[in-house]
């Protein structure tokens, strides 16, 4: 196909099942991935949510790894405003020792949650949440194990140093998150799931790629497929896309309606909550991979992070197999779950 595949579980809330049952969901899902040829799964970091229980990553990888033998497992992502850049180093130095090949460490600007919730993780600490880029960097130095002299914190080790290191991959949603990963050399992911906007992935790609054509880029991807492109579009069509928009000029995607009002009344400020139509690629697989080959062309995207947000959790799981690089063309007499 000249890309790869992989995917993107938040561990989201199934009606009649228990918290214990929908997070073993991610794990069997995470294992199907594997038999089905994907590259990567990867997890989310959402705080006091009642829609998705992925608010750990950090634990939930480890437990992902012992769980499967040679699918890629990742962070989409840890959001670094909330940590310690070495603390973060130090543990995914252990993963990555522990299951050497087999780690991603994708890091994320976002609050991973509404502001009540970033208050609570950074309560009783000077963070501001407005230094990104230093921590950001600071996490790649410490990796790389070249901190300047200069820095306060020369000479620090995170130990212990992997027989291969893991691959740092910043995930964004605008060209200036593509400008910072293209300046630090490290792998990009454009979540188009947050911003459908052509302008903004085209301008983002374009910045990526500048002076950079060796670097890889991935493209995070709204995705069902069905069996039929009618029942795709169907699917597809029960999800909105939420964002709320502040005065101070920032926007952030919600998972509904209610929890964009919560973050507006949280935030302090003048807000206003806009709904629309989820951005999904939707149809039958043939005409899924018809519009990644298309994406593939003309962004030059190395691999795609499909991701699933629809309530039929059967669907859900469909949609996955029939896009499964082992069987992306299967027929409806070849599927079983």
């Amino acid at each position: 196909m000249g890309y790869k595949l992989g995917i993107l579980d938040q561990s989201p809330v199934i009606e009649n099942l228990s918290n214990y049952g929908i997070l073993q969901r991610t794990v069997q899902l995470a294992q199907k991935a594997e038999k089905w040829g994907y590259e990567r799964f990867w997890v989310s970091e959402h705080h006091n949510s009642e829609d998705v229980l992925g608010s750990a990553p950090e634990i939930l990888v480890p437990y992902l790894l012992a769980k499967t033998n040679t699918i890629r497992i990742g962070s989409g992502g840890v959001m670094l405003q909330h940590y310690s850049p070495y603390k973060v180093a130090e543990a995914f130095q252990v993963l990555a020792t522990l299951e050497p090949r087999r780690v991603d460490l994708g890091v994320g600007k976002g609050p991973g949650g509404l502001p009540l919730s970033t208050k609570a993780l950074q309560y009783g600490t000077v963070n501001t949440g407005e230094d990104f880029e230093e921590r950001l960097t600071f996490l790649q130095q410490i990796l790389q194990e070249r901190v300047p002299a200069n820095h306060p914190l020369a000479g620090i080790k995170a130990t212990p140093k992997p027989p291969v290191q893991q691959e740092l991959i910043l995930l964004g949603a605008s060209p200036n998150s593509a400008r910072l990963a293209n300046k630090l050399g490290v792998t990009f992911s454009f979540a188009s799931f947050f911003n459908s906007d052509d302008r903004s992935l085209a301008e983002a790609t374009e910045a990526y790629k500048e002076n950079n054509k060796d670097g890889r880029f991935i493209l995070a991807v709204s995705v069902i497929a069905a069996l039929t492109s009618e029942e795709a579009k169907r699917l597809a069509g029960q999800q909105k896309l939420v964002k709320v928009h502040l005065k101070s000029g920032r926007v952030l995607t919600l998972q509904n309606e209610e929890a964009a009002e919560k973050f507006g009344k949280e935030s302090g400020e003048e807000y206003e909550v806009k709904v629309h139509q989820a951005n999904f690629i939707a149809g039958s697989p043939t005409e899924v991979k018809e519009e990644l080959d298309r994406l593939h062309h003309q962004y030059g995207v190395d691999e795609f992070i499909i991701h699933t947000p629809v309530k039929d959790d059967q669907a859900r799981i469909l949609s996955y197999k029939l896009l499964s690089p082992n069987t992306l063309f299967a027929t409806k007499e070849t599927i079983s779950l």
